[in-house]
């Protein structure tokens, strides 16, 4: 393959990755307790350019980009008062844990409803968990000491979908619940959009750049051989 096509293909491809994900967190700018995520580029081992008749060195050329690894922005965002007594934020460092079928999962998310069966759950009717561990219920006064709730400290954070997370527990964080609140979008949907726009212009110069290599290879075939032909 002519190798400007396949530096420009590269770099098209990583940035399509990247506005999937730009996509994702516009798509939660206004989704409670949403972390943010940012993908970062690396750049193949350079290929290093001789003269094949005096073998004096011309310079490095690179074989390409790829995406490098997705990063989750986890700062702790505003919070803002809701009045819903089922809404909680947690102020400060820590996660609520939710057990899912695939097991105990983690969120800042706390809009949180009740089961028919009185239990805590989430927006997915997972069960919020405790301090002990153990599903938490909701009074008959249809509220929830935020005593009771569970905020749990976690190492190595990972991004498992739906706003959840997976991790090692660490025991219980230093953050504190705050109830009728929620925590906001960890989106700034400004530089979101900046990001955005300027993924596009680089995903258009890979395009540009395949076409400008495909018109020189149409030319070369062509006219050049034409010529040859001619001569």
């Amino acid at each position: 393959m002519e190798r400007g096509l396949y530096i420009a293909a590269s770099g098209m491809v990583a940035e399509q990755m990247r506005q999937d994900q730009i996509a994702n967190d516009l798509a939660n700018a206004s989704t409670p307790g949403y972390k943010a995520d940012r993908v970062t580029q690396r750049a193949f081992a350079d290929l290093l350019l001789t003269n094949t008749v005096t073998g004096q060195t011309i310079g490095g050329l690179t074989t390409g980009v790829g995406i490098d690894r997705m990063v989750t922005d986890l700062a702790p965002q505003p919070l803002r008062d809701t009045g819903e007594p089922l809404d909680m934020a947690i102020a400060g460092d820590g996660f609520f844990g939710v057990q899912t079928p695939q097991g105990v999962r983690y969120t800042r998310n706390g809009q949180f409803t009740e089961a028919a069966n009185g239990t805590l759950t989430d927006q997915l009717g997972n069960a919020v968990l405790g301090r002990s561990g153990q599903p938490l219920k909701v009074g008959a006064d249809g509220h929830v000491s935020a005593a009771d709730v569970g905020v749990f400290a976690l190492a190595n954070v990972a991004k498992q979908g739906d706003n959840l997370f997976t991790g090692s527990a660490a025991g219980q964080a230093t953050g504190t619940v705050r109830t009728g609140a929620l925590e906001g979008s960890g989106v700034d949907p400004a530089r979101t959009m900046v990001d955005m726009i300027a993924s596009f212009r680089a995903f258009e110069a890979g395009q540009r750049a395949i076409q400008t290599i495909d018109d020189t290879l149409h030319k070369t075939a062509t006219q050049v051989a034409s010529a040859n032909g001619n001569a």
